[in-house]
């Protein structure tokens, strides 16, 4: 699969799927969902798969410091040299990851901003266990936009959009961006797929 450039976004037209206060809502109800499903977050570490899953494991770690006043450390993983397409195409230069605390029987959560194939999280599931046996992995995504290659699911997702292969889902960040948002977007160079 072909990397994805943020200039090759820049002509085609989107349609806005959430706004800035959607994706707010979306992370409170999600940081919730976790205390909720942890009993708490005192065993809970937020890694951020780079790039985009950065800052979003960083807005989480403050929403839970908001309503249950514990610091959950939080990691950043790069996960380049565990994909399985890094032959195919112009991988960028590995980062370094950093994970801040031993992760053995830890619930380590780890965020992105779309799930799509199950490709990326399956390399940093792969890349996490190099780190350490955690008690349990879970996923938290802003966007679950389906067309799964690997049996893999989100456990917190901030909105299921249903797309098409033809089209690309583009999640802007303040952080990244200037502005919180989900686009739409369809692909230039692919035609209309068959629904059947």
């Amino acid at each position: 699969m072909a990397s994805l450039r943020r200039s090759d976004l820049a002509d085609a037209p989107a349609a806005e799927l959430m706004g800035a206060d959607e994706v707010r809502r979306a992370f409170t109800r999600m940081a919730h969902e976790i205390v909720e499903r942890n009993a708490g977050a005192e065993r809970v570490v937020l890694v951020g798969i780079r790039t985009r899953g950065v800052p979003l494991a960083h807005r989480v770690h403050d929403l839970v410091k908001q309503f249950e006043d514990i610091e959950v450390p939080v990691g950043e993983l790069d996960i380049t040299l565990y994909r399985d397409d890094i032959e195919s195409g112009n991988p960028r230069p590995p980062a370094p990851s950093s994970i801040p605390v031993d992760l053995h029987d830890k619930t380590v959560i780890l965020t992105d901003d779309v799930l799509f194939t199950g490709r990326t999280v399956r390399a940093a599931m792969d890349a996490i266990i190099d780190y350490g046996r955690p008690r349990s992995i879970q996923l938290l995504v802003l966007v679950d936009r389906g067309h799964r290659e690997l049996p893999i699911r989100a456990d917190y997702v901030g909105k299921n959009i249903p797309t098409s292969r033809a089209e690309l889902v583009e999640v802007q960040l303040t952080e990244t961006d200037g502005a919180d948002r989900v686009l739409l977007r369809k692909k230039a160079d692919s035609p209309e797929e068959d629904d059947r």
